[in-house]
């Protein structure tokens, strides 16, 4: 009875104290696409996603209501950093869904204008209004919209201390007049929020305390549980804790409360269950890590998954280093990732499955029409026939006088050629271990792809080359050669193509360089580099988020600068967060549906080579 009186107090106090109005509250989901294309049409930067902004604390004056209920302790705004464009998950602060909804567009155009976080907030946010609204005047009318709305909302001057009541009318004064307020005093507590700007204070990136270039790595190769739609943590670096320290004694003033207590300081072997360390770092507002180089049992776990020395592809050749971008100092650093060549020289030949063969057949008999055929070539110096009009030309000019030259009077049957070669680069990170159906994981449906696609382009003609790639860092990305472009297609490239398995991680830009490479060598007008993927680029060392983002990007336009054709074809339902921006609008396609991506993968192919 107690905890039913208990529930219903706390929903009473807790929507008597709510000044939101989630009855109109707009989803981020729900705008996420058109918010990313508005933000990049303003001019902002490309590579940033539309991703989901954690709730910050706030330490403004809060009404007796709210103290009760103890609402209001932490809000969300919208920042910029180098990953993302962060925005909150849902919008509620006004009493219309159109309000809420111009927000999110406003916010995108803030953080559409550059801006130095050095700066104090409030001159920072009434520059991004001021140039915002010179740039884009379409905006205006929006701007005053949420304005007066926002402006209804705000605490009455005259009722707050003298300290925060002269904030109050300052920072009115600059929501109405973006420049007009130059200098901005202190007071004991912080403002009311303005969800008309940015985030006066961002929260740290946690990738800052991610390991130096050059360090040890080895607490990343374990397992791992990904918190979505969790956005980023608030991170500082510690030292490492001592695990037996005997009797420690606690200040009890440091104590607030026991609901605040989360046990934070925990040994590298003690944490099984990932799930339970997952729920811990929801828990905490700022993560505090540090360095430890004990393997733990997750990440032993983890490992043995992996294929054995001794049951994997054997090595071809010593490796091939290749240069890799990196974006924040501006250069292309050489000899940076090795490639490993790899093959299962070991395979025994086989046929085509069985159940592949009737979609084979189909496809076969559909591509039969581009299969090259054979042409008389009249007017030829020489041939294996005589080309009858030629000649009768050629006697005609000689009895009438006229000069004529003996040149072209033969014909020859000759086979016709698509001057065209495709390289297909297939993503086996271990994201591709997968299950997406009952009985079929990722890496299957690609296997029945690549068996497929090679069926295809075989029976046209089209010379072509297969190849697989997964990375563990810089140092290796093993490339998997299934068919190069010498090697004919038969039962020993199929048998290569059922021994793929999940690898590791996918360093893309290094396979779509080494992908190049390969391609230049051929001597066709056409040349198309395929990449086949289910994610994003990612790797165990700072390969990850914009990193990896921005060295694939410069991967593409290499290849493009070389004549190459480079399209990606993908699983990963978010593809078109961040393909348009490696890619272009045009250079990419999302799948789904993955079961249909075999039959669909040679069709693309059809599409793309004008057939």
């Amino acid at each position: 009875m107690e905890e039913h009186v208990g529930q219903l107090w706390h929903r009473l106090i807790t929507r008597a104290a709510q000044q939101r109005h989630p009855q109109a509250a707009v989803a981020l989901d729900e705008v996420a696409t058109p918010i990313g294309v508005f933000f990049r049409a303003l001019g902002g930067d490309g590579g940033l996603q539309v991703q989901p902004a954690e709730a910050t604390d706030y330490r403004g004056r809060r009404s007796l209501l709210q103290r009760v209920a103890g609402s209001q302790r932490k809000v969300r705004l919208a920042w910029r950093d180098e990953q993302a464009l962060r925005l909150p998950p849902a919008i509620d602060w006004f009493d219309t869904p159109a309000l809420n909804r111009d927000l999110y567009f406003w916010l995108a155009a803030l953080a559409a204008t550059p801006h130095d976080l050095t700066s104090h907030w409030v001159l920072r946010n009434q520059q991004l209004c001021r140039v915002a609204l010179q740039r884009f005047p379409g905006l205006r009318p929006r701007y005053r919209r949420l304005l007066e709305a926002h402006l209804a909302q705000r605490p009455d001057p005259g009722r707050l201390p003298a300290a925060e009541a002269e904030q109050e009318r300052l920072l009115q004064q600059a929501l109405r007049e973006p420049g007009a307020v130059g200098t901005f005093p202190t007071a004991r507590r912080e403002p009311w929020p303005v969800p008309l700007w940015l985030h006066p204070s961002p929260p740290l990136v946690a990738a800052a305390t991610a390991a130096d270039p050059g360090e040890g790595n080895n607490a990343h190769e374990g397992g791992q549980k990904e918190l979505e739609n969790e956005g980023r943590r608030r991170a500082e670096r510690v030292d490492k804790p001592q695990e037996d320290r005997g009797l420690v004694t606690i200040r009890m003033e440091n104590i607030f409360s026991w609901s605040e207590y989360v046990k934070v300081d925990r040994s590298t072997d003690d944490e099984e269950d990932l799930d339970q360390a997952a729920d811990a770092a929801r828990d905490m507002d700022t993560l505090s890590v540090s360095r430890d180089d004990k393997p733990a049992r997750g990440r032993l776990k983890f490992d043995l998954d992996l294929p054995a020395e001794a049951n994997d592809d054997s090595v071809l050749n010593d490796g091939l280093l290749l240069p890799e971008w990196d974006h924040r100092k501006g250069v292309l650093v050489p000899d940076h990732c090795r490639i490993s060549l790899m093959s299962a020289l070991d395979a025994v030949p086989i046929e085509l499955p069985e159940h592949l063969r009737p979609t084979a057949r189909r496809l076969r008999n559909q591509f039969s029409l581009l299969t090259p055929g054979r042409q008389w070539l009249r007017a030829q110096p020489d041939g294996s026939e005589i080309d009858l009009d030629a000649y009768l030309r050629y006697a005609g000019d000689r009895r009438a006088g006229i000069q004529a030259h003996a040149d072209g009077l033969f014909r020859d049957l000759r086979q016709n050629r698509r001057d065209l070669s495709c390289l297909l680069m297939a993503d086996l990170s271990l994201s591709t271990d997968t299950w997406i159906d009952n009985d079929m994981r990722v890496i299957d449906v690609i296997r029945d792809a690549l068996f497929l696609f090679a069926e295809t382009l075989s029976s046209v003609g089209d010379p072509f080359a297969l190849y697989g790639f997964s990375s563990r860092k810089r140092d290796p990305v093993r490339v998997h050669q299934l068919k190069d472009f010498g090697s004919r297609y038969d039962g020993r490239t199929r048998a290569r193509i059922q021994a793929i398995k999940p690898g590791y991680y996918t360093r893309m830009g290094a396979a779509i360089r080494y992908a190049t490479r390969e391609l230049e060598r051929q001597a066709t007008e056409t040349k198309l580099l395929l990449l086949l993927t289910d994610g994003k680029p990612n790797d165990l060392d700072r390969y990850e988020g914009r990193y990896g983002i921005e060295d694939t990007r410069k991967a593409i336009i290499e290849a493009r600068s070389q004549g190459l054709q480079p399209f990606c074809v993908t699983i990963d339902s978010r593809g078109n967060d961040y393909l348009p921006y490696l890619f272009g609008r045009r250079g990419y396609a999302v799948i789904h549906r993955p079961a249909q991506l075999p039959r669909t993968l040679p069709m693309l192919y059809s599409r793309l080579t004008g057939a």
